[in-house]
């Protein structure tokens, strides 16, 4: 068992047996699911808006050469200096080396996925910079060392007390467990970094190749003053991020808003399309653009998962997967969780060892339903099994394959093997819970259902 699965499988078993954290979780999301429902009403056909929003990223993707280097060529144009990263190493090397040339010592960050993805905060902060996340769920994790938990939501697992517990511990300010309090806490110390920063650092979540801009959304304006204030911006995006026309941006931002938190349209949405011009009152003075590959361009080859790059990580997918519900962000162990993180993790980072995000699902489909550019999520977590026992599958895996394939394609086999499962019941009630019992990772949560002694197939047989 490799140690991804080892971890996994132990973080799993903690959250799924800690009954105030499941309960919180799933409060909080039924919460998400009303207000989401209720915004979804807003659209003259939510199905036909996922519909145009799938075929829009389709032609994104499937033209994503063309489309990039219009991007580019117009970003370059005004003024951006563009820089293509294959690897996670190169983009870290790359943004270290901006850094050093402008003698930077202290980053304010935005919220980046993709630089989580990189491990960015890290190997900036080995190199002797200082950076502080300027997200307040963000800035609550750095703080408490921890990666986000929700790919929108990076704090939703903390509650009010063990936030102004962190900051009083950590800043010396908690005045009490409001959350307006709270929140002018973490105010009162980032615009003091905003002052202080010598760089600017951003994400992005749509990247326009008609207009060459930036589209950057956000609900606490953190990001804007992230551009503006400090003298030298960076965005780091992966190459996915691309819309070919300005006019979708109509369709993609309520959209996002609307799956992702619940809401009409996020509080701030701003394009950005080169440093200050010329008679321009604000905005940085130098602009770098990171496009970040690492090995997006090996699942675009995959002509059968290519779809999994429209994700436009609303986490719409996260929110409604009863595994994530159960089992928590942290658990999976990597940055993209819940049903999009197990189809493009395994991609990322190597199937074989992270194939176990693939198995971790009910197949239930709510993720597919859910997604807004309508990603086939549960197939995809069908077809990474597949791939997995194909290439390079585990002895007794294989060996158990073999012979339920050779069972079920035999109607005497299959019928011995109920048979045998029936009479072996009194056998299994005897051992439960014991080292013996083969099914005790199961029962240890929930009851087992007792194998009927009369089949479906019998019954309707005997049936007049």
């Amino acid at each position: 068992m490799s140690t991804f699965v080892s971890e996994f499988k132990t973080r799993a078993a903690e959250k799924t047996g800690d009954l105030r954290h499941r309960n919180f979780i799933r409060t909080a999301l039924r919460g998400y699911e009303i207000n989401r429902d209720k915004r979804k009403g807003a659209f003259q056909s939510w199905e036909s808006a996922r519909q145009a929003a799938a075929e829009t990223k389709w032609e994104a993707i499937n033209h994503l050469d063309t489309h990039l280097e219009s991007l580019v060529s117009k970003l370059e144009a005004r003024g951006t200096k563009v820089h293509w990263a294959s690897t996670g190493a190169q983009a870290r090397e790359i943004i270290a080396q901006i850094l050093r040339d402008k003698n930077a010592r202290s980053i304010i960050k935005s919220k980046a996925m993709t630089s989580e993805e990189i491990h960015l905060n890290h190997a900036l902060e080995e190199a002797g910079f200082n950076v502080v996340e300027s997200d307040l769920g963000e800035f609550i994790c750095q703080l408490r060392h921890e990666a986000p938990y929700h790919i929108v939501f990076p704090s939703m697992h903390l509650k009010r007390g063990e936030i102004r517990e962190l900051f009083q511990k950590e800043l010396g300010d908690a005045p009490s467990d409001n959350p307006e309090a709270l929140t002018m806490v973490a105010r009162r110390v980032m615009r003091q970094k905003y002052i202080q920063a010598d760089v600017g650092f951003t994400g992005a979540n749509f990247a326009v190749a008609e207009t060459g801009m930036i589209s950057i959304t956000e609900n606490e304006g953190n990001a804007r003053l992230t551009a503006a204030l400090p003298k030298t911006m960076i965005t780091l995006m992966g190459i996915e991020k691309i819309l070919p026309r300005f006019s979708d941006l109509a369709l993609f931002l309520p959209m996002l808003a609307t799956a992702g938190a619940g809401q009409p349209m996020t509080g701030y949405n701003t394009m950005y399309s080169g440093p200050r011009q010329p008679g321009e009152c604000d905005g940085p003075e130098e602009w770098h653009v990171v496009l970040l590959d690492n090995r997006r361009t090996e699942l675009l080859a995959d002509t059968e998962q290519r779809d999994a790059l429209h994700c436009i990580r609303c986490g719409a997918c996260l929110n409604v997967c009863p595994i994530f519900r159960n089992v928590g962000g942290h658990t999976y162990g990597t940055t993209y969780s819940g049903p999009v993180g197990a189809v493009i993790t395994p991609h990322l980072r190597g199937l074989q060892d992270w194939k176990h995000l693939s198995n971790a699902s009910s197949l239930c489909g709510a993720c597919t339903e859910a997604c807004p550019v309508k990603i086939d999520l549960h197939h995809h977590l069908l077809q990474n099994r597949r791939n997995a026992s194909q290439s390079k599958p585990a002895f007794f895996e294989k060996l158990a394959y073999k012979i339920f394939r050779i069972v079920a394609n035999e109607p005497k086999l299959w019928w011995l093997a109920k048979k045998i499962g029936w009479l072996a019941q009194p056998l299994q009630n005897a051992v439960k819970g014991s080292v013996l019992d083969p099914t005790k990772a199961w029962t240890k949560t929930r009851d087992l259902a007792p194998v009927q002694k009369e089949t479906f197939k019998d019954w309707w047989g005997n049936r007049k």
